[in-house]
């Protein structure tokens, strides 16, 4: 099942990329380039109907998109994660993923974790290629009808082999990826295009926290966060906590304090760097200053699924009249007593 999924999470979803330019092969028309079946949209949401697999049904969205690369988040029943395909010389390829990335940030410049070619030129019966943990992946049809909750597509079909395991790949021009059928030769498992929606956005659950100094307690609430494709996470998500939720919270970002820069690193730190406004816009004694701080830790912690938050101001380390961190020192979080609210109906 597991292998199942693997294979699934790494090949489905490959529905927008940018225009790539085209191989070597100076006798190719229009008609069939690699380029055709990509095409370069932003704030699409596809939605896969699936069957014969928990995994099967899945949903793919473009976060970020710029100079030939895309970063596509997937999402089915049990992963939430994202890749980065690259459209270069007649070629699109997968050259970053992450099975379970929860979090957004842009990964287009990140250094390749993985080289999978999902298509190549020439766009012939019989182009062929090697992939490196032994697939060989083939260009069966250039021209197969294919339905599909969505309708009927004139598709190009690609075939995936290893031993008993087979995928076909189904391409349909100005779309991608319309149907995928995988078989190991019992059991047979397929995903098919149900939904195109335009002008559509990028969901996520987001736990703000804010502190109470009266009672000492943290008190957070759950908000829907909105992204276009190529908006920056760290504007987003310092607009939205600035929006207060009452129930004798105060706040925790003011409004002209500004994220310059939000990133989780490799040694399993959030790193958050401030402008000087946020030290000078708190105005707070040292005990409701490291009540925010544990909040920023807790919001921004949690947003990433660590526990161990850096937080600075202007790229160098936190300082204010109350508190000193030395460089590099971090904040944790202590989610462990926190207060749901309701926004609705105050605390829970």
């Amino acid at each position: 099942m597991k292998k199942i999924f693997y294979i699934a999470i790494l090949t489905l979803g490959i529905v927008l990329t940018a225009g790539c330019s085209g191989g070597s092969g100076n006798n190719q028309t229009p008609e069939n380039k690699a380029t055709d079946y990509f095409a370069n949209k932003e704030n699409v949401l596809y939605t896969y109907g699936g069957t014969g697999n928990e995994y099967a049904a899945y949903t793919a969205f473009n976060e970020y998109a710029a100079n030939g690369k895309v970063q596509q988040r997937i999402v089915n029943g049990g992963a939430n994660g994202i890749k980065v395909l690259e459209c270069k010389d007649g070629k699109i390829t997968i050259n970053y993923a992450e099975g379970d990335m929860p979090y957004r940030e842009n990964k287009l410049n990140e250094a390749s974790n993985t080289s999978e070619v999902l298509l190549m030129e020439p766009i012939k019966k019989g182009t062929t290629w090697n992939l490196a943990d032994g697939r060989v992946r083939t260009l069966t049809n250039t021209s197969v009808k294919v339905t599909v909750p969505m309708g009927e597509y004139d598709a190009i079909e690609v075939t995936t082999t290893k031993g008993s395991d087979t995928t076909k790949q189904y391409y349909a021009k100005g779309i991608g990826l319309v149907k995928l059928i995988y078989s190991n030769g019992t059991d047979e498992i397929t995903s098919a295009l149900s939904k195109i929606e335009e002008n559509a956005s990028e969901t996520q659950n987001v736990n703000f926290y804010y502190p109470n100094i009266n009672n000492g307690k943290y008190y957070y609430v759950s908000k829907d966060v909105s992204f276009k494709t190529n908006d920056v996470t760290k504007d987003i998500l310092a607009a939205k906590y600035k929006e207060q939720i009452g129930v004798g919270t105060g706040k925790v970002f003011g409004t002209t304090t500004v994220i310059n820069s939000l990133t989780l690193k490799s040694d399993g730190k959030v790193y958050i760097d401030l402008n000087k406004a946020f030290v000078t816009d708190m105005n707070a004694g040292s005990e409701y200053e490291s009540m925010i701080l544990t909040s920023i830790a807790n919001t921004f912690g949690q947003y990433y699924g660590v526990n161990k938050v850096v937080i600075t101001i202007d790229g160098s380390a936190y300082s204010s009249g109350a508190i000193l961190m030395k460089q590099g020192e971090y904040f944790k979080t202590k989610l462990t007593g926190a207060v749901h609210v309701n926004p609705a109906s105050g605390a829970d």
